[in-house]
């Protein structure tokens, strides 16, 4: 989808707002407009549940509070309430904690046709060896798929963070033998897709990536000082929290 069509998509939003007149979250509401991605069909808000639920969380996984991450399991809590309000104010919307017509809008000009966010492609995540179908790791291709693509919706917070600034990936999926090529570790949490390497052509410094990785969901994250890490920041998602960057 290019970015005049998302712009269209951007205005239509915009002039069904202006024409209602007032905005009512009701949980029958329709959505601002169809998405190629993904399109809700409701509001969303503490207490809901459904696949919607963690389609939307995918979205905000970024927006966590500092050191946590949030569960992708379609249960509306605190915690996903709490990131929803710190994306709708990143953005400029109405920090209500409820997923409408606006949050939504903004969400659908922030993604692709593959529901992969604008400023991130797969392509980017293949396998550092040279292949780019996502096999050969430690999980299927779909499921290393699907959590390239919750790092990739983390790296667009972190990318907004950081003023919307450039960040160059420089690793993200490897099949098990791409791993031990490059002397990978044996538990890397590349082979499974849920870590990405952000290099020195990134428009942030290391440490201000590193440091600001601390809020953008992301449980693994090392940098400068951490041996063999000097030359990117990791991040990744790992379920216990390690962060170290001595030279940070």
């Amino acid at each position: 989808m290019t970015r005049r069509h998302r712009g269209l998509r951007a205005a239509l939003a915009a002039a069904m707002l202006v024409a209602g007149g007032v905005t009512v979250n009701v949980a029958t509401a329709e959505p601002a407009v169809a998405d190629s991605c993904y399109t809700w069909n409701r509001n969303l808000s503490r207490g809901a549940s459904g696949s919607d639920v963690a389609q939307l969380q995918e979205r905000i996984a970024g927006w966590a509070a500092s050191g946590q991450n949030i569960a992708i399991d379609g249960a509306f809590g605190p915690a996903t309430e709490a990131a929803l309000k710190r994306f709708q104010s990143a953005y400029g919307l109405s920090a209500d904690g409820v997923a409408g017509p606006n949050t939504y809008s903004k969400i659908y000009s922030l993604q692709d046709g593959d529901c992969s966010p604008v400023h991130f492609n797969f392509s980017e995540f293949d396998d550092s060896c040279g292949e780019n179908d996502f096999t050969g790791g430690r999980v299927s291709a779909a499921a290393a798929k699907q959590n390239i693509r919750r790092i990739m919706w983390q790296l667009e917070a972190l990318r907004h963070k950081l003023g919307d600034r450039p960040i160059v990936i420089t690793s993200g999926f490897r099949s098990v033998s791409c791993n031990s090529s490059v002397g990978g570790s044996s538990s890397s949490l590349h082979m499974s897709g849920q870590a990405a390497d952000l290099g020195l052509g990134s428009g942030p410094s290391q440490c201000s990536m590193y440091n600001t990785a601390k809020t953008s969901g992301f449980e693994e994250i090392l940098s400068q000082g951490y041996p063999g890490h000097n030359d990117h920041t990791h991040v990744g998602n790992k379920g216990s929290r390690f962060w170290s960057a001595p030279n940070c």
